[in-house]
């Protein structure tokens, strides 16, 4: 699909990490880090827009030697090239504990993002003491998910997407990765037409749709392919190097 319009000037490149940036064993290719450099000497900004949180994405931007902003968990955070923290975006902790209800009583693997750290299939003793940006299932089986799916859609208060074909990511309702990127634009007195966004995944859906370039992965999901202005190859095949080349450098 390639229903770029050759007139937009891509002043900023937004990354997914997981299934963009990083290959299956979760590192930067050599081809990827060097076009970012490449971008980054040109004036370009370089802006991780990650499902991940600080904790988990900022030893990768400092491997990239990246001052610029940071758009984390979703769209949940937004950090400042300094890493000072512009913008925080909670899911209240009684929607966190009933998401949490709802994977015990479906067996299924979780995972939950505190504003302290990340927490695997367990929570702390008092969850209402701490602040959480985001929720997640891990489900196999085709059939719960669509159960829980239809639980979180009821209750309306939620942003849904995945980050696999798998999971279920769950931020508040209208944080997204667009929304962060929003924010990063205005602060840079940038356009949103000025940006090129990269992903794979449903969590990218909407950076990908309101980019003015919006490039999905070779190995991306299918809505996300059909959503974006061009596709580029796998993660495996240095997809984000070749989307700057083309069309950044």
């Amino acid at each position: 699909m390639d229903n770029f319009n050759n007139d937009i000037e891509v002043k900023l490149v937004a990354l997914d990490m997981d299934g963009t940036l990083l290959n299956n064993k979760g590192q930067v290719s050599e081809a990827n880090r060097e076009a970012i450099k490449a971008a980054k000497e040109k004036g370009i900004y370089v802006v991780l827009s990650t499902g991940r949180s600080l904790l988990t994405s900022r030893e990768h931007a400092d491997s990239l030697e990246l001052d610029s902003y940071l758009v984390t968990v979703n769209g949940s955070e937004i950090w400042d090239d300094q890493r000072q923290l512009v913008e925080r975006n909670l899911v209240k902790s009684e929607l966190v504990e009933w998401m949490w209800r709802l994977s015990l009583q479906h067996k299924t693997k979780f995972w939950a993002i505190s504003t302290e750290r990340n927490w695997h299939n367990e929570m702390p003793e008092d969850l209402h003491t701490l602040e959480w940006m985001k929720f997640g299932f891990n489900i196999d089986d085709d059939e719960t998910r669509e159960i829980i799916m239809k639980e979180l859609q009821a209750k309306g208060e939620f942003e849904l997407s995945n980050s696999t074909l798998k999971n279920i990511e769950v931020n508040t309702a209208g944080i997204n990765k667009a929304k962060g990127l929003e924010i990063v634009c205005n602060r840079l007195g940038l356009d949103m037409k000025n940006v090129m966004a990269v992903g794979d995944s449903l969590n990218d859906l909407a950076m990908i749709k309101a980019a003015g370039m919006g490039v999905a992965m070779g190995n991306a999901q299918d809505l996300v392919k059909e959503a974006a202005d061009w596709v580029t190859t796998t993660n495996e095949e240095d997809g984000v190097a070749k989307a700057i080349h083309k069309w950044v450098l």
